[in-house]
This record gives structure tokens, C-alpha cells and sequence, in this order.
């Protein structure tokens, strides 16, 4: 358990401890397992997302994702704060997101580029332009949308094959590198729906589906290992197929003692579950 030294921390992050409030006003940034930048990347913070700040040691910051309530350390050097009142004021606007892979934004009055990737919030976004405190962005793209659960059944099979071909990557959330449970995480929130961050905490979520029959696309699909942990999550695209994170996003063949590798000629995954979301 981490104490924490408020005059201390005051003397290194004053404003930050003032609000335990921060944003994310880079295109990624790592949340790392311990306070120092060679421990592992558990998870990715992105472009709009906001957290509390639950701890600081030295210039790390321990946070809680505010999306999906994740904790691990950030560095300090890489987030900008915020206070109460602009995230009351960002809760009533319409929530508008990137689609494309990359998204250039051009910053203030000197239109340094930021390159956001998919899935990204634009705070405040109105004519092209989005706003974090006081620094507007010109957005370059007419490719940006409000998510709606109402287009879920329609928008999921093409939404999760824009990832194919995307490396593995532990704790990633973009088209740079991700996850199976960070690539089921970013297609649902381009959806309209907000998933936990590990696999293990998405399978306590949705409504579940008795047999493998009757899945469809949209539905999430959870495997275990040995010792019946839920290590793995892909997303069913029908009742024979599942597109998932393993080596590089794939498409490939379920049945139900689970995934069977077309490329490995073999099972790799065991299934447990099949949740339903909407």
C-alpha cells in the first residue's frame, strides 16, 4: 500500500492533487503495472480519456480510468489536469469519436499535429474543432460520428474488421498494437458500449448465451485456461466464426470446444462462455 505524503506531492503536483482529476492530450499514453517506465504496459490511455488520480510517487501518477474503472501508474510529464467543471460540463455533451485509424489534429495557433487513434474522444467537439481547457484542435477529418447501440447489429462485423491485421500487443487498445480483451474493449465503445478492461471482468458482463448455436454477431465469446481462469475474449461474427486477438487480430473457426487456428491446424483456446451485450 502505497502512503502518500501530501507536502510532497503538493511541492511536485500541486493543481493535480488539487483536483484528482486528469485527461489524456496525447494520441496514447502507457498505464504501466508499477510507478516506473520498464514496468509492463497493462493498459493505454488515449486521446480524450479522462481519470481520477488515486496516488503520486515521485513523478508517477496511480489512476483510475474513469471509462472503465482500470488502475496502474502513469507518468506525471505525460497528462494534463482538469478540474471538476470541465468534466461536469463534458458529461452533457454528445460524445463524438474518431473512426479512422489515425486522425490528425492540428493544436493551437501553431497547429501542432497530433495523430489520435480510433475510437478517440473529442471533447467538446463542435465545427471541426475540439477543445481540452484552454487548447482548441482543428479536426481534419469529416469522419467523425456519435455512437448508437441502435446501429450495433448492422456496424459490429465491419467496426471489428477494420482491426484486422493488427499486431498483438499486451495491455494495447489501437491499430498501433492490442489486445484480445483491449481489441473487444475499443470495438464496443465505437458501438455505443462500455466493456471492462480485462477479459475476466467483461465475462461478468452482458446476458448469457446457453448455446453455441444460437450466438451471433456482437456476442462475446470467453475461454479459459487449466485452472478455469477467463484468459481470453474475441467477438463472434456468427455461430462458427469469431474474430479475435491472438498473434495478430484473426478471423477463425469455433466450435464448442473452442477456437480452432485454421494457420495452426489446431484448438488454441478452450470456450467457457458466450455473453450477449445487446
Amino acid at each position: 500500500m502505497i502512503c502518500v505524503n501530501l507536502h510532497k506531492i503538493q511541492s511536485i503536483s500541486f493543481f493535480f492533487m488539487q483536483n484528482f482529476l486528469g485527461i489524456c492530450q496525447l494520441s496514447v499514453i502507457p498505464i504501466r503495472a508499477n510507478p516506473e517506465h520498464r514496468s509492463e504496459m497493462v493498459s493505454q490511455l488515449i486521446f480524450g480519456d479522462t481519470f481520477e488520480i488515486l496516488a503520486q510517487e515521485n513523478q508517477w501518477l496511480k489512476i483510475k480510468n474513469r471509462d472503465d474503472d482500470y488502475e496502474g501508474w502513469v507518468n506525471e510529464s505525460q497528462v494534463s489536469e482538469i478540474n471538476e467543471d470541465f468534466l461536469n460540463d463534458l458529461e452533457k455533451q454528445a460524445t463524438f469519436l474518431t473512426r479512422e485509424v489515425n486522425v490528425m489534429l492540428l493544436k493551437g495557433s501553431l497547429r501542432e499535429p497530433i495523430y489520435v487513434p480510433a475510437g478517440s474522444l473529442l471533447p467538446f467537439y463542435e465545427a471541426s474543432k475540439c477543445r481540452i481547457n484552454q487548447d482548441i484542435y482543428q479536426v481534419t477529418s469529416s469522419n467523425i460520428f456519435i455512437p448508437n447501440q441502435e446501429e450495433f447489429a448492422s456496424d459490429i462485423t465491419e467496426t471489428a474488421k477494420m482491426f484486422l491485421n493488427v499486431p498483438y500487443l499486451w495491455g494495447g487498445r489501437t491499430h498501433a498494437g492490442i489486445d484480445c480483451s483491449g481489441f473487444a474493449q475499443i470495438v464496443f465503445k465505437m458501438l455505443g458500449i462500455q466493456l471492462k478492461r480485462d477479459a475476466s471482468q467483461q465475462a461478468e458482463q452482458g446476458k448469457l448465451v446457453d448455446f453455441l448455436t444460437e450466438a451471433k454477431a456482437g456476442d462475446l465469446a470467453f475461454f479459459d485456461n487449466e485452472e478455469g481462469r477467463i484468459t481470453h475474449v474475441g467477438i463472434m461474427l456468427n455461430n462458427s466464426q469469431i474474430i479475435h486477438a491472438s498473434g495478430r487480430v484473426k478471423i477463425d473457426r469455433i466450435d464448442n470446444q473452442g477456437i480452432f487456428a485454421v494457420e495452426q491446424n489446431k484448438y488454441t483456446h478452450r470456450l467457457r462462455i458466450v455473453k450477449r451485450f445487446i
